[in-house]
């Protein structure tokens, strides 16, 4: 059977902390250059005020490049059973069970869950390679593992996504991609990334 469990974490808060409280992140892609920004597009699966929505940030520079901690906290996923971990609102049952009865699990990106004890969750997607495992703990600037394309990626890049798991706000998914991949049709809302990471000098978006 798939190692699907649910995660507890400790003092889980009551209410999601504003985005604005949050200090001490960096760039998880040091120098990466972002390919696909947080927000509509037409490449999303995710739909928000009736648009497609990419739920995260996609950052690159060249396969093999370090992808390090944004922020201090616990590995609460990682490998390619993370779902658990990922904020999904309902059964994963039909999904992991689909995933099971056709040999998928090989398909799907290497993913590190982070969690970073600010009531806050961080994603970090398409390792081709991770040196962490559930439960290390990690400092801001630690290395996660090394840049990739595992699951469905055109190219070598980081998906890093953020949230908290107090948040009552939700993301819709694109209803298709629900009924294919049997997954519950909604996750809970993302933050834009930008938020908490640092300006840069020179922004390479």
């Amino acid at each position: 059977m798939s190692p699907i469990v649910p995660v507890e974490i400790e003092d889980e808060p009551e209410g999601a902390p504003p985005i604005e409280t949050l200090t001490g992140y960096q760039w998880p892609l040091p120098h990466g250059r972002i390919t696909l920004p947080f927000g509509p597009t037409p490449w999303g699966s995710r739909v928000v005020d009736g648009e497609l929505f990419h739920d995260g940030l996609d950052l690159a520079t060249f396969c093999g490049d370090r992808v390090v901690a944004a922020h201090d906290g616990e590995v609460i996923a990682a490998g390619r059973h993370y779902d658990f971990a990922m904020g999904w609102l309902g059964d994963l049952t039909p999904y992991t069970n689909r995933l099971d009865a056709k040999q998928l699990w090989g398909t799907l990106p290497i993913v590190v869950v982070v969690d970073d004890g600010n009531g806050y969750r961080s994603m970090y997607a398409h390792f081709g390679k991770i040196v962490v495992k559930r439960g290390d703990t990690v400092e801001a600037g630690s290395l996660l593992g090394y840049e990739g394309r595992t699951g469905r990626a055109s190219g070598c890049h980081l998906h890093y996504g953020l949230y908290s798991p107090a948040e009552t706000a939700e993301f819709r998914i694109v209803r298709a991609v629900s009924r294919r991949m049997k997954l519950p049709t909604a996750e809970i809302a993302r933050v834009d990334p930008r938020l908490v990471l640092p300006n840069r000098a020179k922004p390479s978006d």
